[in-house]
């Protein structure tokens, strides 16, 4: 039986998302569910880290949020609840302007998400084409500032580079810039930070702080790294084998492990380097 959870894993002000009892597993005839009934909510302009190790779990949960797992792939039972509707129970239609428009994701490694034939002004915009009526000259203009906004050099030259051309960083940079350019309520990263370096790591974490004090986008921030979490995130929920095992406040959490599983986590932390203190 998993301990009692820090606190409530259901937010004090208006929700921004909410899951409830969600279950996934995948259609493959191995049986077995991946996500088991887990239940977990934030707050608008909240910042939450979902840790654990592979194959906990975690990704999982963030793809379906997404609506990245094909219905083919899984089985999804239960609520997601974002904006006032349950994205399980929408059309498709419905979910193309939620999930493209208002809930943005951001992988970790941006060579395998980026175009290489495709230069970055037009990967930047392309939320713009598909969710708006811009025309060429202000989704071109909306690019160019919001690439400004996360600190890509000289965009109007970044707007005509091929991400070959582009380091680690900037390239995560051009990821962070798309999916924000529709100025979404959530952000859901999935180890964006892994692939770089410590500097570039920290500058990338610093950004996506800025924007969440400044936008009030909410992060969801899907990591097995609990140093990286600490630096960004407010809440946390330690998700194992498939279930939330505990939740809350990411300093109490840090200092006061209850389950198991948790208080390994934080062992290994506390027996590395300090990278972002």
């Amino acid at each position: 039986m998993p301990k009692m959870l820090n606190e409530s894993a259901q937010p004090a002000g208006e929700a921004l998302l909410e899951l409830r009892k969600l279950r996934v597993s995948f259609n493959d005839g191995r049986g077995g569910e991946v996500v088991r009934g887990i239940d977990l909510a934030m707050e608008e302009g909240e910042t939450l880290g979902l840790v654990g190790e592979s194959g906990s779990g975690k990704t999982v949960t963030a793809l379906t949020i997404a609506g990245l797992l094909s219905e083919n792939l899984v089985t999804v039972s239960g609520e997601i609840i974002f904006g006032g509707k349950d994205l399980l129970k929408c059309s498709r239609s419905e979910l193309r302007a939620l999930q493209g428009r208002d809930i943005g994701m951001i992988f970790q490694e941006p060579m395998t998400s980026l175009d290489p034939l495709m230069r970055i002004g037009f990967q930047v915009e392309e939320p713009l084409r598909l969710h708006t009526k811009l025309p060429y000259r202000e989704r071109r203009k909306k690019a160019l500032e919001v690439m400004g906004l996360v600190d890509l050099p000289e965009p109007s030259e970044t707007y005509r580079k091929f991400p070959h051309q582009l380091s680690g960083g900037q390239r995560q940079r051009a990821m962070i810039a798309s999916a924000f350019i529709t100025h979404p309520k959530l952000l859901i990263l999935d180890e964006p930070t892994t692939a770089l370096d410590v500097t570039v790591q920290k500058q990338i974490l610093d950004l996506l702080r800025t924007l969440n004090e400044r936008h009030s986008v909410g992060l969801l921030f899907i990591s097995h790294d609990l140093r990286v979490v600490r630096h960004i995130c407010r809440k946390v929920a330690v998700m194992y084998q498939g279930e939330i095992v505990e939740y809350g406040d990411t300093a109490q959490v840090f200092s006061n492990p209850q389950h198991e599983y948790t208080q390994r986590l934080v062992a290994a932390v506390s027996a590395g380097r300090r990278v972002y203190d």
